[in-house]
């Protein structure tokens, strides 16, 4: 038996130790916001915390993840309610949504460690694959999340705003970078 903590709860699994810990979430403990894409550890989809450190969780053994805090998506908080969760949100970021959770999770792992990010973090830090390409939004939400006026959203997202109300629309603090 292994013995983890997953988003603050105690769990012991029966597996062998060198399953990759996303199985373990996904098949032993019933977590499914964590997923599998390529089974490499290079597109993101399996991020998940580590004692607050993004790990890919698709190559990580359980056995050493065994006495550490683990943290997926469904831990960052009971109700959506974490702010890059409610970033991502508000600006639409997902499209078919497969890779999200990883990448909420490299988000808020930047977010940590630089809570005031530049657009040159954000690209070195956020190295999870998106298939739909929603790399601006992406982008647009960690600075929303960190609060600067750069989350106002995307250019894709601005447009949406254009269409439906006649005009670019200020982020909630009033601050605008927006060039008409």
């Amino acid at each position: 038996m292994i013995q983890l903590n997953i988003n603050g709860k105690p769990q012991q699994v029966d597996v062998e130790p060198n399953t990759p810990l996303l199985w373990v979430i996904r098949e032993q403990v019933g977590l499914t916001g964590t997923k599998y894409g390529c089974g490499v550890a290079q597109c993101g989809a399996c991020t998940v915390h580590v004692d607050d450190e993004p790990v890919r969780s698709c190559s990580m053994p359980v056995s050493a993840a065994a006495g550490k805090q683990i943290t997926t998506v469904e831990g960052l908080s009971p109700d959506s309610s974490h702010p890059v969760q409610k970033a991502w949100a508000a600006l639409d970021v997902p499209q078919c949504g497969y890779c999200q959770s990883g990448q909420i999770m490299a988000a808020v792992a930047l977010l940590r460690k630089k809570p005031k990010p530049t657009d040159k973090d954000i690209d070195e830090a956020m190295t999870n694959i998106c298939r739909c390409g929603t790399y601006q939004r992406i982008r647009a939400a960690v600075h929303m999340a960190a609060g600067s006026a750069k989350g106002g959203g995307s250019i894709i997202h601005m447009g949406a705003e254009t269409a439906r109300t006649g005009g670019p629309v200020a982020p909630a603090d009033g601050n605008s970078n927006v060039q008409v």
